[in-house]
């Protein structure tokens, strides 16, 4: 259905909030029919042609045929891990035997950004790379971007999956695309003038460090041609309303997300309201756990996200962990009828520390350090332990506003770390840093430090 609104781009199809209403609204009955549907033709599809789901399956005794209900799915069939898949691959270059199609059918090689340790290798059939674009224009459209855009790419081109993706999707709406590469910021910045796009595809601490080094060079953002940013690859506009805020004051544009999982999909745009995500259900199979136990948590309570992707047709991904914490709801003011995820990402099962006894959440305290005078985007969360507890230290740059008064800095570290005692009732240190001491990122952004003792990290891998 979508390709109707390419075929017939009419300005009432224009006008429309979905880019594929049909299915963006389906009622819930429906959507699960269809899952089961999906669900049991990936299991099949898994089983005949990857050796490593075959051996899975059996050794839990699990055959294609069992599965007959969404409930059969979920607790019958292993969790898998990006751990099991990246020492599969070590043993055995490139792959491993996880791939369901022959080497001669994967047309795109892609990593992920390997943040947390090695990176994943990342096969694509030419079919998988239409259907990943695909999941971008969802929310590229519910933004407001249309064909007649064009899309300027602020970054390098190597092996990281995601911002291929992003390209993907901008190719598949449409739309006229044009490559940053390897351009420094201020050749980015100069690009931008000179070429004219109207969108902006970057990670968001990107964005902003666009718009400050614009702001050294005389370069009002504001008044450039872009329209539009949208943002993937960390916490950004969804998670972090103050950076949404931060962002579209700079551009003068609105500022959209989308969160997904390079192996996985582009699988959560943001939702057209702006406080949080919808899960393409189109594209994928969710559902949540406690990290601790295993046991399904109920709507509204934070979980750990559980995916499956229906069209990773060279490397299968079933019931894989995310080690992402999430809080699902089942209904949305924006008509969509797909889950949503309050926030986005709350935190990760491997980084949340329990501090005296209470579970602190990274974009918990990302959300207050942003509504601190003085404090900037720039911040780092330190772990550490101490004795039998979980130590979470915050480090941040104080904003130029106050750059040349240590004592304003101060002042700021004490209203943020009574900010986070009142809201989270938990006291954390908070120490304010020289003015761009902290790292600068063109990719993913790396707020985490963890310095906890390796046997401390709460890495759930199976």
């Amino acid at each position: 259905m979508a390709s109707v609104h390419l075929s017939v781009i009419g300005s009432k199809a224009r006008a429309s909030r979905f880019w594929n209403e049909a299915t963006e609204t389906m009622p819930r009955a429906k959507l699960d029919r269809l899952h089961l549907h999906r669900l049991r033709a990936v299991v099949r599809y898994a089983y005949d042609f990857s050796p490593f789901y075959r051996a899975k399956f059996d050794a839990a005794g699990v055959k294609p045929e069992d599965i007959r209900t969404l409930e059969d799915f979920k607790h019958n069939v292993p969790l898998t891990d990006k751990s099991e898949f990246i020492q599969l691959q070590q043993q055995q270059p490139p792959y491993g035997p996880t791939l369901a199609l022959p080497q001669e059918f994967i047309t795109h090689h892609s990593e992920t950004s390997g943040t947390t340790g090695l990176p994943l290798g990342i096969p694509f059939s030419m079919y998988d790379t239409v259907r990943y674009g695909e999941s971008w224009v969802y929310g590229y459209w519910g933004l407001g971007i249309r064909p007649g855009d064009s899309f300027y790419f602020a970054f390098g081109w190597g092996n990281f999956a995601g911002f291929w993706s992003a390209y993907w999707g901008a190719r598949r709406l449409g739309c006229r695309v044009i490559s940053g590469g390897w351009l420094d910021t201020k050749g980015h910045i100069q690009a931008i003038l000179r070429l004219k796009p109207t969108v902006l595809i970057s990670t968001p601490t990107f964005a902003l460090r666009m718009a400050s080094v614009a702001a050294d060079m005389g370069v009002d953002l504001a008044g450039s041609s872009i329209r539009f940013t949208y943002h993937a690859g960390e916490p950004g506009p969804t998670a972090l309303p103050a950076m949404r805020r931060e962002i579209e004051r700079a551009w003068g544009a609105k500022a959209g997300e989308l969160l997904g999982i390079a192996e996985l999909d582009a699988f959560a745009p943001g939702c057209p309201n702006g406080d949080g995500v919808h899960v393409n259900e189109m594209s994928v199979f969710a559902w949540q756990i406690d990290p601790a136990t295993g046991s399904e948590v109920a709507e509204g309570e934070i979980g750990e996200n559980i995916l499956t992707s229906y069209a990773n047709s060279a490397q299968p991904l079933l019931n894989y962990r995310t080690h992402d914490l999430v809080r699902r709801r089942s209904t949305c003011a924006c008509g969509r009828t797909w889950a949503k995820f309050e926030g986005a990402v709350l935190g990760r099962t491997d980084f949340m520390v329990t501090v005296r006894g209470t579970n602190v959440y990274q974009t918990a305290v990302e959300n207050l350090l942003a509504e601190v005078p003085g404090v900037s985007m720039h911040y780092e969360l330190v772990f550490t332990r101490d004795g039998d507890n979980d130590v979470m230290t915050v480090r941040f740059e104080p904003e130029k506003t106050i750059a040349g008064d240590p004592a304003l800095w101060e002042k700021a570290a004490r209203e943020a770390a009574d900010r986070i005692h009142k809201a989270l009732h938990v006291r954390l240190e908070v120490k304010p840093v020289e003015p761009g001491s902290l790292p600068r990122y063109e990719l993913k952004t790396k707020r985490i430090v963890d310095q906890r003792p390796k046997e401390f990290r709460r890495t759930l891998d199976r």
